[in-house]
């Protein structure tokens, strides 16, 4: 008979580009979750064949909103206990990703595990952290979700805008992990950083909290919320220094920073082409860009913290989608699909777009960044097993995004692992 894994899914890891050889590996990604008898039964017989296969690693979520569930640092590991101790059972290596995502809503989930319901409301009338303005005090729940151009909320993964708040608290659950999982230190591949939706570092700019944004629309802008507003409004003040010289770039007449805004009509804006054509919109684009970049950033330096004695010569990963429709559509909307998940930079559209990677410098950089000589930061990504569709309506350009991204990769001597998804039928 022919029998399909039931509960793992086979990735071939290809190495585009290290200081080493070309090469590839093949690792599984573990179930989201496990429930019943059954499942688990399935699990360890799938666990058992990949090793005969020459798989060497099992991928696995570990959820901050199941482990934390029941309240700031009262963190259960039991599930992760009896999973990890499957896995190392069967002479495999576990590659654990911190999710700070929820589970529910992307491509490929089946199971549904949302943030820890108490981060919501952790932060109310707890005073001000002292790097807070004190009109970002007082926040609310709608403030740690992003609000798309919209109106709608994202709960998904908490508001980069928000992350002088939470990052404290994922620092402390990767120090808990650490803690709890220190002896198994030698069985650990790497740790795996979730950035945003589904672990990537992007916005939710296609997830299902908006409408008609799915593949292969742009998408929408998720920068609308009081936190994202008040962070442009200064970033354009220390910009320009002067609300006069914001008026003189934008041909404006604000009388108040305070006004400063996003366009009402984001679709009109785009379908116009305002968002590459004029200072304002590249001002909004750039922003928005840095701001997720700023993020990596944050998420890195936390891992560094959190996974400091026991686990700090073990390799950090972080994973930047593979956005690979739009690409080739007619202006305005070529690329609009990357630029609303802000994975990119609006330099594609310059003339010096070689030297910005074709956008995804900053976002390629930051391994670059956080590698130390203790420890390397390995970039992933998708799409691998794509070709080049350029045609209406997706309009892709996914093998030629694949080779841009390893191209800027190797000029930066780093580490990248692109995945490559395969359905196998095995003999039983």
């Amino acid at each position: 008979m022919i029998k399909l894994f039931k509960s793992i899914t086979l990735i071939a890891t290809l190495v585009l580009w290290s200081h080493a050889a070309l090469s590839a590996s093949v690792n599984v990604m573990g179930p989201l979750w496990l429930d019943t008898q059954e499942q688990w039964h399935y699990f360890r017989d799938d666990l058992k064949t990949a090793k005969q296969m020459g798989v060497e690693a099992v991928t696995v979520d570990v959820w901050w909103g199941a482990v934390e569930k029941n309240g700031d640092q009262l963190f259960d590991w039991s599930y992760y206990d009896k999973v990890f101790a499957a896995i190392l059972e069967a002479k495999l290596r576990i590659v654990p990703i911190m999710s700070f995502h929820q589970c529910g809503g992307n491509v490929g989930d089946v199971c549904n595990i949302p943030l820890p319901n108490w981060i919501w409301h952790h932060f109310n009338n707890k005073g001000t952290p002292p790097a807070l303005n004190t009109s970002e005090s007082n926040v609310q729940a709608y403030d740690l979700m992003y609000k798309s151009e919209q109106g709608n909320y994202s709960n998904e993964y908490v508001s980069l805008w928000a992350d002088k708040f939470v990052i404290p608290q994922y620092i402390e659950f990767m120090s808990a992990f650490e803690s709890h999982f220190s002896r198994m230190a030698p069985n650990f591949d790497e740790l795996n950083i979730s950035m945003g939706p589904a672990g990537e570092l992007r916005y939710p700019s296609y997830n299902s909290h908006d409408n008609n944004t799915g593949y292969p629309t742009r998408g929408a802008f998720q920068s609308f919320g009081r936190l994202a507003i008040i962070d442009f409004q200064q970033s354009m003040l220390r910009k320009y220094q002067q609300l006069t010289k914001i008026n003189e770039a934008w041909k404006t007449s604000y009388s108040s920073l305070k006004q400063l805004a996003l366009p009402k009509n984001m679709v009109e804006f785009v379908i116009t082409g305002q968002h590459l054509n004029t200072t304002y919109g590249l001002d909004i684009l750039d922003w928005y860009h840095k701001a997720l970049m700023q993020h990596g950033e944050r998420m890195l330096s936390a891992a560094s913290n959190g996974f400091s004695t026991a686990f700090k010569h073990i390799d950090l990963g972080y994973k930047v989608p593979g956005i690979h429709w739009l690409m080739s559509a007619p202006l305005p909307l070529m690329r609009a699909a990357e630029l609303a998940s802000g994975v990119i930079s609006p330099g594609f559209n310059s003339s010096k777009m070689q030297v910005e990677g074709h956008g995804y410098r900053a976002a390629i950089a930051l391994a670059a960044k956080y590698t130390t000589d203790e420890r390397q930061v390995i970039l992933h990504f998708t799409c691998l097993e794509m070709s080049d569709q350029p045609v209406a309506p997706a309009f892709s350009l996914a093998n030629t995004l694949v080779a841009w991204v390893g191209k800027e990769a190797k000029d930066k001597g780093l580490l990248l692992k692109a995945k490559m998804l395969f359905q196998l039928a095995l003999r039983h």
